[in-house]
């Protein structure tokens, strides 16, 4: 029998199909979904659910639904979808949701995102254990429940949610824009010509390119996952060539944008936090901003020269939406590219990130690399992953070998020290790896820095 912690972790469902994940687990998983609201006092008459591009998504979200009907639940099922048209669904129907995608993951991956009514989040310590605990119990019954009635209803909410995202933010003032999008075959493919098509262009100033807009869960032209560079090269050769004033990327279910400026430049997430926390900021004065921490130290300094209020939280969308839900906060930004709004239900939405960078850049009459520079103050390393047989062990001689930082635990261990330089070390929710992650007023003093921790981490 499958062991499904291997597959259900901290934050989501993941897994190689068919060896780890396939249909019977989903059907279990849907039922204990169920199950696990019911419990903890939040039965619902129904669940959205949603699936991207890959091959494997139609037949797992059958099977959930089977799962779900099964445990005397209904379903409305919106088809294909982004991770954030899924969001959309869940608060504006005020129902629980299941997105099945493995996001950023190769093609022989599937997964499942889950959330409550309002798209509050399902992690390990809000009801994510409780589902992986009964669907493991009824992998292993055999006389477990048998399907009940079909109880699915289809609908298409394509419209209302691209509606909803130009509602947020207003691009029929800015001047013309060049923009080139890479979907990656993703699912941007799909929500980029709703919300941003021919129609909607004809009263904005804006050329959309698109790059690898075909939807195919087998990748054919690279993953569809922009945190790596060499994903970002297609994208930064057409911006270069093509004269475009701007690049955007999609991961894969479209809930996280990168941006590329008119140089083919990547322009790093952290100053993306920064400029869209600008951008609410003027819009709700004195507002509370999330940032995970190792986002840029300039991200929080931007946030109160702004007169924002900057909360620093755990990585991980889990613990950012539970702080933004908490404070009330307007915005969230993650090293990540994951970017949260209180207008989109405190939940993480690529799609509507990228307009902002689209309003600001075309409020401007200046190229995007002169404007993101404002955002960008320090050098950073980037995460830099590490395997080790004994994380632990690791961490306990880096701490011991900087005696004089000052030293938090948040989320691994964070060293600050008094010339600005900090780092973070962390170990993998899921792998064995310990992630780092270097900032430093000038590059000499980060690769110093960097070098000198890696020396340790790697023995």
């Amino acid at each position: 029998m499958l062991d499904l912690s291997q597959i259900i972790k901290a934050y989501d469902v993941r897994g190689v199909v068919p060896d780890q994940f396939n249909e019977p687990v989903a059907r279990a998983i849907g039922t204990a979904f169920v199950e696990m609201l019911r419990e903890s006092g939040d039965e619902p008459d129904q669940i959205v659910i949603a699936h991207d591009m890959r091959e494997s998504g139609p037949g797992l979200a059958a099977a959930f639904a089977r799962g779900v009907n099964a445990a005397g639940t209904g379903v409305i099922n919106i088809g294909l979808a982004s991770t954030d048209q899924l969001y959309y669904a869940s608060g504006s129907l005020n129902l629980p949701g299941a997105m099945f995608t493995a996001s950023h993951n190769p093609a022989q991956y599937n997964g499942i995102k889950l959330c409550r009514a309002g798209a509050r989040p399902v992690g390990q310590d809000s009801g994510l254990a409780v589902v992986r605990q009964r669907a493991q119990q009824l992998l292993g019954d055999l006389n477990a429940e048998a399907d009940g009635p079909s109880r699915v209803v289809e609908r298409d909410l394509l419209g209302a949610y691209a509606e909803h995202l130009r509602s947020l933010v207003d691009l029929t003032g800015i001047r013309p824009l060049k923009v080139i999008v890479d979907a990656g075959n993703g699912m941007g493919g799909y929500t980029v010509p709703a919300v941003l098509g021919d129609q909607v262009l004809a009263a904005l100033p804006l050329t959309i390119v698109p790059l690898y807009f075909e939807l195919d869960g087998s990748f054919p032209n690279h993953e569809a996952n922009p945190l790596d560079p060499k994903n970002l090269e297609d994208l930064q050769r057409a911006v270069r060539e093509q004269g475009a004033d701007i690049g955007l990327a999609f991961d894969g279910d479209a809930d996280r944008c990168f941006v590329v400026d008119e140089k083919g430049d990547a322009v790093s997430p952290s100053a993306i936090t920064a400029l869209v926390a600008a951008r609410e900021l003027a819009k709700f004065p004195g507002s509370t901003i999330i940032h995970n921490l190792i986002t840029s130290a300039a991200v929080p300094e931007i946030i109160t020269e702004r007169g924002g209020k900057p909360v620093r939280s755990r990585v991980g969308h889990s613990f950012i939406k539970a702080e933004m839900a908490e404070t009330n906060a307007v915005f969230g930004g993650e090293h990540s590219a994951h970017y949260y709004f209180r207008d989109f239900w405190f939940a993480d939405t690529g799609m509507l990130a990228a307009m902002h960078v689209l309003a600001a850049l075309g409020g401007q009459d200046r190229p995007l690399s002169e404007f993101a520079a404002e955002y960008e103050r320090y050098t950073a390393s980037g995460e830099i992953n590490s395997t080790v047989t004994d994380a632990a062990a690791r961490t306990a001689e880096v701490r011991a070998a900087f005696p004089d930082a000052r030293v938090d635990d948040l989320d691994g261990l964070t060293f600050q020290f008094d010339d600005g330089a900090w780092f973070n070390l962390r170990a993998s929710n899921t792998e064995p790896l310990l992630r780092l992650n270097v900032e430093a007023p000038d590059a000499g003093r980060m690769a110093s820095l960097r070098d000198e921790v890696l020396a340790i981490v790697r023995g």
